[in-house]
């Protein structure tokens, strides 16, 4: 019943709104035509005292009191035309009054749902379909309720995290190693989480997850980047290249964590692997074999040289192959590796255009840049 009150009180507010401007122009035109009425019968008036005071003579008189009586005669005749304005009028306002109201409520009976009540909260949890926000909500209940749920603190974790909430993320990862035992996925995910909070540092207990992920999955090829990365971190630049080396010699060819691989090899002084004969090997800016070969006699200067050189023929591929998705990545990581910021920061640009950064292209190039302390900003705009 609120809802119908509301609904004719608004109604009302809105033809009121809409008539006023007809009643105030049908009452401008009354004021206007009884205006010139006046002035006109002021104008006889002194007409008179002219004609008794011999300041015009009685021809002039006469001639000038047709005149004003021939105006005042036609304002007078002009409610005659009035009943065809009033009756425009009245079909506007019977338009606006009836039709509108009439109209509307008939579009809303057939699309609306007058019958459908409002949706509370406890509703919308118990129906949450694809809303991850309620979804998360409706998972916090049942956690705060059953604390116990391992399986609940398991799936919940990785959703905080991809949210950016990293602090419930560490917790949730905590509990659910605490609840269900310590995995591989859990260790290096929880390891992961602390990296984040730590400006992608390797803590040291971020190093002692991966170590203890390694004792439970000895071929963890990321917990062996991550420890690898903390030598290089710690500034043990061979012991880290000698990492890198040995978790690529172990990856496959095609493996998708090959390519930032070779570029810390780079990075920390050796010369990246040649990948084997596969699709992988023939992407454009890979080096060949006869490049590594030619790289293990370089000196440091002129295997960065050889380095950058394969980098900027990366670049010139992409330009006539702007789809290669994966090259984009490898491009823009190796311009980081290379310290190179402005071109990191272009050939983002360039990738984003072919990947706008709304599809799940865009998105992991976005979080690419993050990673590597790219700004991201201009480059989506």
């Amino acid at each position: 019943m609120l809802f119908w009150i509301f609904v004719a009180v608004l109604t009302a507010a809105v033809c009121a709104v809409l008539l006023y401007p007809l009643l105030r122009g049908a009452k401008a035109g009354r004021d206007r035509r009884a205006g010139e009425e006046a002035v006109y019968r002021d104008q006889l008036s002194e007409l008179d005292r002219d004609r008794a005071e011999g300041l015009i003579t009685d021809a002039e008189a006469d001639y000038a009191r047709a005149e004003i009586g021939r105006r005042l005669l036609a304002v007078a005749a002009a409610p005659a035309d009035a009943p065809r304005s009033a009756g425009g009028y009245g079909l506007t306002q019977a338009f606006i009054v009836v039709a509108l109201p009439v109209v509307g409520l008939c579009l809303y009976l057939l699309v609306g749902h007058p019958g459908m009540p409002s949706q509370p909260l406890a509703a919308r949890l118990a129906n949450p379909g694809n809303d991850m926000a309620v979804l998360i909500v409706k998972a916090e209940q049942h956690l705060a309720q059953h604390p116990e749920d391992g399986k609940g603190w398991d799936v919940l974790a990785p959703i905080y995290f991809k949210s950016m909430r990293v602090g419930d993320a560490e917790l949730a990862y905590r509990h659910a190693i605490a609840l269900l035992g310590p995995s591989p996925e859990r260790l290096d995910s929880l390891a992961e989480v602390l990296m984040a909070t730590s400006e992608n540092v390797v803590t040291d207990e971020a190093q002692d997850l991966l170590r203890q992920s390694l004792t439970l999955q000895p071929d963890n090829p990321r917990a062996e980047f991550y420890l690898a990365l903390a030598l290089e971190q710690a500034g043990k630049t061979g012991e880290a290249k000698a990492a890198f080396e040995a978790l690529a010699k172990a990856s496959p060819a095609d493996a998708p964590w090959l390519p930032i691989v070779q570029e810390h090899i780079a990075r920390n002084g050796g010369a990246p692997e040649a990948p084997a004969d596969t699709a992988a090997a023939k992407a454009p800016g890979n080096p060949t074999a006869a490049d590594v070969a030619s790289a293990e006699t370089m000196n440091a200067g002129d295997r960065m040289q050889m380095i950058r050189g394969m980098v900027a023929t990366l670049d010139a591929r992409l330009k006539d192959d702007p789809d290669n998705f994966e090259g984009w990545m490898r491009l823009i990581r190796s311009y980081a590796v290379l310290k190179d910021d402005a071109r990191a920061a272009d050939a983002l640009k360039r990738a984003l255009t072919a990947f706008p950064p709304a599809g799940a292209e865009g998105r992991q190039l976005v979080a690419l840049a993050r990673e590597l302390g790219l700004a991201t900003e201009d480059a989506q705009q």
